[in-house]
């Protein structure tokens, strides 16, 4: 089991880039066991898996979101990090980080001018 703290701005401005950190401990984040995924829900909607890293660094990502994501990590800190750019207010979300079934508790975004 590890623990995941997802740490960012809590406002971002309309065509700006979000960015969130999200620091593991109980565990590296280049272990082969886990996968590092960032996950978000809009208010009134379900959750929507957004992307991963994996232990070697290699990202996949949403296909609706792709255009727009990057996942990074820093192995010296034990992070990850989000970055969305041209955010819009449909950006507006509790962003969560996860690896499996552990999850960090949710930092709420909005996106509004």
């Amino acid at each position: 089991q590890v623990q995941l703290q997802e740490s960012g701005p809590g406002l971002v401005k309309p065509s700006q880039t979000l960015s969130l950190t999200c620091t593991v401990s109980g565990g590296s984040i280049t272990t082969s066991y886990y996968a590092w995924s960032w996950i978000r829900q809009p208010p009134g909607k379900g959750r929507e898996w957004m992307g991963v890293i994996a232990y070697d660094g290699s990202t996949y990502y949403s296909p609706s979101l792709k255009s727009r994501t990057s996942i990074s990590r820093d192995t010296s800190k034990n992070q990850f990090s989000l970055q969305l750019s041209s955010v819009t207010p449909e950006d507006t979300a509790v962003y969560y980080c996860a690896a499996g079934a552990d999850w960090g508790q949710g930092t709420q975004v909005t996106v509004s001018s």
